[in-house]
């Protein structure tokens, strides 16, 4: 009998060590209908194997007991389960947390989506990259290409290249801008193969220009003196920037509503790196701007009279006949700021500063302002009746002076929101007849002369103001006065 006793008993410790056996618990788990008990002993005992099984069966089934148990036996991956799982109306951040801290990237990424501090951002980017998630991976590049900060998106971009054609394009974008054209193509037509848009427009703007130093700007061809009053010639500093400009001069090219005037642009000019410095801020002034006096060679051997200047970025502004634009800048701002070439003022309220020096002005065609008695300059009034007899409406321009101004059509044209797209017919004639008067407008010359006079270099400022009086001659302007249809 005492016999008997003593082998029950040791039946009953074999048997309880089976069943705490792991390798046996996870078998029993594997032909268990329902395994999730077998598995948690197994993971109480430290198995990976048997909390990933757990996770796996618990999220299949939605059964949150158990990702709850495992969260508190400290695993990031039941924790990011658990945060998925939670409703909208769940308080589920503990649990991101919980999964970031235990190195789950998915949680990583998302901590660094959800912070607005730069710092606490970058760290959990870096963190979930660092772990070869390529969404990740991905997102710290697009962080640091943001700011700027280009070397330190290139290993990122690097690691993402092959696997997408939008990483595929900012890796060899980022490359062709540093210089190495070579590896730089390799990738834009890698993205360009893989169906991405904007690389093949690179590809194809590759194929039709090449940078060339300003030294090497030929005489191009023009048209006649009458068909083109006004030359302007487009200017990219860099890969982006020739796109940009290739689409605006093809845009200017298609514009029916400009055809009238005598205007005409040459294919731009892709100029090779730091052939023009240009800041954001220049001068201080809070704007785009240039050192155009490297221009001047361009301007003797080509013949143009005003320049476009495309760069990375900036605000869009006209200085004495160079235009500033941006990569950003729509192609409206392009024909809002051709107008300005020609004297056209903004019909939008001005700052007090630019009010002050536009109200009241005699030679703005779209405007007129009050005077002692009438209108004032009373001839432009009378030139706008001429061409199109109608109503003088209030304009915006001068609203911070307390003066106010007036414009002869009642529409929001094209002055006063460059995306309204309406240019009314008497501007397009004004505009016309501004070009036709030479002494109406300031080429480039008046710039290249103020650059080189500041900088004190008097014989090249002196060729620049001789020129810009030769072009200011009287003599060549418009006498019709037929009344627009």
């Amino acid at each position: 009998m005492r016999g008997l006793t003593l082998a029950i008993l040791a039946l009953a410790l074999l048997t309880s060590d089976v069943s705490r056996y792991l390798p046996q618990l996870l078998r029993n788990a594997a032909q268990a209908p329902q395994p999730a008990s077998l598995l948690w002993a197994a993971s109480q005992q430290g198995s990976p194997v048997a909390q990933q099984k757990l996770i796996n069966v618990a999220k299949a089934r939605q059964q949150t007991y158990w990702l709850h148990r495992l969260v508190n036996i400290g695993n990031a991956d039941a924790a990011w389960v658990l945060y998925e799982m939670a409703g909208p109306e769940a308080d589920a951040d503990e649990l991101m947390r919980l999964a970031a801290a235990g190195n789950v990237p998915e949680a990583q990424l998302a901590m660094a989506m959800d912070s607005q501090d730069p710092e606490v951002r970058e760290r959990w980017l870096i963190k979930a990259a660092e772990q070869g998630y390529v969404p990740a991976q991905a997102a710290l590049a697009d962080w640091y290409l943001l700011h700027q900060q280009h070397e330190q998106a290139r290993p990122w971009l690097k690691a993402t290249a092959d696997l997408d054609a939008q990483s595929a394009f900012k890796y060899g974008r980022l490359l062709w801008e540093s210089g190495d054209q070579e590896q730089g193509g390799h990738y834009l037509k890698q993205a360009a193969d893989k169906g991405h848009q904007l690389a093949k427009a690179f590809t194809s703007v590759i194929a039709d220009y090449q940078p060339i130093p300003l030294t090497r700007v030929d005489a191009g061809r023009w048209e006649s003196d009458e068909a083109c009053l006004q030359r302007v010639q487009l200017f990219a500093t860099s890969l982006s920037t020739i796109h940009r400009a290739d689409a605006l001069y093809r845009q200017f090219q298609r514009d029916s509503r400009l055809q009238p005037l005598p205007i005409c642009l040459q294919k731009p000019v892709w100029l090779t790196a730091n052939e023009l410095p240009c800041d954001a801020d220049w001068q201080g002034k809070g704007r785009l701007g240039c050192d155009i006096r490297p221009l001047a060679v361009a301007a003797k051997q080509r013949d143009f009279t005003h320049a476009v200047i495309l760069s990375r970025q900036g605000k869009a502004n006209v200085n004495n006949g160079v235009m500033f634009l941006d990569i950003s800048d729509a192609y409206s701002v392009f024909v809002h700021e051709l107008a300005h070439f020609s004297g056209f003022a903004d019909e939008y309220p001005l700052s007090r500063g630019a009010a002050r020096k536009y109200c009241g002005r005699s030679d703005i065609p779209n405007l007129v302002f009050d005077g002692m008695l009438t209108y004032q300059p009373v001839e432009r009034v009378q030139q706008w009746q001429a061409l199109q007899p109608g109503g003088i409406y209030r304009a915006k321009t001068c609203d911070a002076t307390g003066s106010q101004a007036y414009k002869p059509t009642s529409q929001v044209t094209f002055m006063e929101h460059h995306d309204s797209g309406v240019i009314p017919r008497l501007y397009v004639e004004l505009w016309r007849r501004q070009l036709a008067d030479n002494t109406s407008h300031r080429p480039i010359y008046m710039n290249l002369f103020q650059a080189f006079h500041h900088h004190q270099q008097s014989a090249e400022a002196d060729i620049w103001l001789k020129r810009y009086e030769a072009h200011r001659k009287p003599g060549n302007k418009t006498t019709a006065g037929v009344s627009l249809p």
